[in-house]
């Protein structure tokens, strides 16, 4: 299994939220290079970033800093927050991502999403599932669709989507545990796509359990920033 570590943007610096509540912001680093840096030491691969200025302000606002990360480090990089258009996904792609997460204009413009997968192949795009008690939240978690999950994911599915990272935003940032009930529930009906976990995991016995129930990859954010993986464990898990 993957494991991933989370940089999440706002002003330049590492923060997080709980819940995807901007009110409920904590500052973390000043330095996202550094902190890519310190994972990169520790044998992770793959890194996770979130622009939560785009996510707002439905645009990408934090290019410059993942341009940055990718230039000082090897690191696979997806990314995600305010990619809106394509001509935003070749930025970003440009800046050095290996891959754009869609999360809120897979849910609001299917055809331009799906005008995507069609230009730039599913090796290059993951699906960003969003849920709270099953609804897909979009705009940076800020409001509701209509869609279930499942008529979500179904529709992705048939247009061959690989990658999907499902993130229970009740359990976002509370270190109090996956949704382990929610992914594997998802892997039993949707056994063709590669669920990347993300959201609550406290503590390395919850990466292994991930690991146990078949997840494919799994995104670590708080649980590091507060020191409840250390990162010699973090090694240990890569």
């Amino acid at each position: 299994m993957k494991i991933i570590p989370a940089i999440d943007i706002i002003n330049g610096a590492c923060v997080r939220l709980e819940k995807g509540d901007y009110s409920k912001q904590k500052t973390y680093n000043s330095d996202p290079v550094a902190v890519a840096k310190s994972f990169e030491e520790v044998g992770v691969k793959h890194l996770h970033v979130v622009d939560l200025d785009g996510a707002k302000a439905q645009q990408v606002v934090n290019l410059e800093t993942l341009s940055a990360i990718c230039r000082a480090t090897d690191l696979s990089v997806d990314f995600g927050g305010g990619v809106k258009t394509r001509d935003q996904v070749d930025l970003v792609l440009a800046a050095g991502a290996s891959q754009v997460t869609g999360g809120s204009i897979a849910a609001k413009n299917k055809g331009e999403f799906k005008d995507w997968i069609d230009v730039y192949g599913t090796d290059k795009l993951i699906l960003g599932a969003d849920v709270l008690d099953h609804q897909i939240m979009v705009s940076g978690w800020q409001e509701a669709s209509s869609l279930h999950i499942y008529d979500f994911l179904e529709y992705y599915d048939e247009l061959g989507i690989q990658y999907v990272i499902c993130t229970d935003i009740s359990k976002d940032g509370m270190l109090a545990g996956p949704a382990f009930d929610l992914y594997e529930d998802l892997m039993r009906r949707f056994p063709s796509m590669q669920f990347i976990a993300s959201g609550g995991v406290s503590c390395a016995d919850d990466v292994k359990q991930l690991e146990v129930a078949g997840l494919y990859a799994t995104i670590i954010g708080k649980a590091i920033y507060e020191g409840n993986i250390t990162m010699d464990e973090l090694a240990e898990l890569c």
